[in-house]
């Protein structure tokens, strides 16, 4: 069985695969705190709690964005499992071509994505990832990486507006049911998640036209992405396991046989 982590800023993602089946995914606050001791043993919890025996585990994918803890996760694993995670990083077979100025500034979470992406969905495609960032890559027709936007989440917005703001509240994120907000609450909402999805609409629509043929599919993912997407105009699917589903495609592509 294969156990996949996507380490982000905010969330640590986790998910275990039995072959082509994924058992399970759950997420844990990121804490750079923690010893690997303590990663290790929050991760044999979360395996005891799905029914999954940290001995039965074969290999292991991790993505990061958090360097510092990216280590420590990784020895946490080994002590867990006794194999040594694969890292998303240099030196792994990606199989896609990434067209930008330096390919190592790559973060691992969007390359794993669009990863996960071209290998489920016709291309050309956009993948959205709603986490601490707004992110929207392009994957081009070959399978390409070929650039992305990146904008504040939608979590960071609404905390800003809130801390900078003397009479705005404290608010959940939540879809409103009208735009036209008739107290503080609702409108606020309305300007957080319609704002966003207005925004999503619009930069898929300047993607599209600056890549400069119809997009065949448009994936969101990401801890925000699965309300914020229904109110976006343009048909969107939502794959909450995609990063995952790509760090599993990058394992077997650089297994060793």
């Amino acid at each position: 069985m294969l156990l996949t982590i996507d380490i982000g800023n905010t969330n640590i993602t986790m998910g275990v695969y039995d072959g082509d089946r994924l058992l399970f995914v759950t997420r844990i606050a990121t804490d750079r705190a923690h010893t690997k001791a303590e990663y290790a043993v929050k991760f044999k919890q979360i395996l005891a709690l799905y029914g999954v025996d940290a001995g039965t585990l074969t290999g292991a994918a991790v993505s990061s964005v958090v360097p510092e803890i990216t280590e420590r996760i990784c020895d946490a694993v080994e002590l867990l499992a006794g194999c040594r995670a694969m890292v998303l990083g240099p030196g792994i077979k990606t199989g896609m071509n990434i067209l930008i100025d330096n390919p190592a500034q790559l973060g691992a979470d969007l390359l794993a994505g669009c990863v996960g992406a071209a290998a489920l969905y016709p291309l050309p495609c956009l993948v959205i990832d709603l986490g601490t960032a707004s992110k929207i890559s392009v994957v081009d027709t070959d399978g390409a990486f070929r650039g992305c936007t990146i904008a504040p989440g939608v979590g960071i917005s609404l905390d800003a507006l809130s801390a900078r703001t003397s009479q705005l509240p404290n608010i959940s994120l939540k879809t409103p049911s009208h735009a036209i907000g008739t107290n503080t609450v609702d409108s606020m909402q309305a300007g957080t998640v319609l704002g966003a999805a207005a925004m999503i609409d619009g930069l898929c629509a300047v993607l599209e036209a600056e890549l400069g043929q119809p997009v065949r599919t448009t994936v969101a993912t990401g801890g925000l992405a699965g309300d914020l997407v229904k109110s976006c105009k343009r048909e969107i699917i939502y794959n909450a396991d995609l990063v995952l589903h790509g760090l599993k495609v990058l394992y077997e592509k650089n297994r060793k046989k």
